[in-house]
């Protein structure tokens, strides 16, 4: 799992480093609460289940409505 971390193209796939952090911190923060793992956690902690979510493209970034980035 750690190695899909060294590989740039799950970063490009959401957008950036910023959101891919971003992204892992909000869902670890649903994890947490309680909120059921999208993946098989086999043993996984809650970051590991993030990033795996991550890269099978079960959660995504999005910006809340009536958000935009400057560019």
């Amino acid at each position: 799992m750690i190695e899909a971390l060294k590989d740039d193209t799950i970063v490009h796939k959401v957008g950036g480093r910023f959101k891919f952090t971003a992204l892992i911190q909000h869902r670890m923060r649903e994890l947490m609460d309680g909120a059921r793992p999208l993946v098989e956690r086999n043993g996984r902690n809650d970051f590991e289940v993030a990033v795996q979510e991550i890269c099978e493209e079960k959660i995504t970034f999005e910006l809340p409505e009536g958000v935009e980035l400057d560019k």
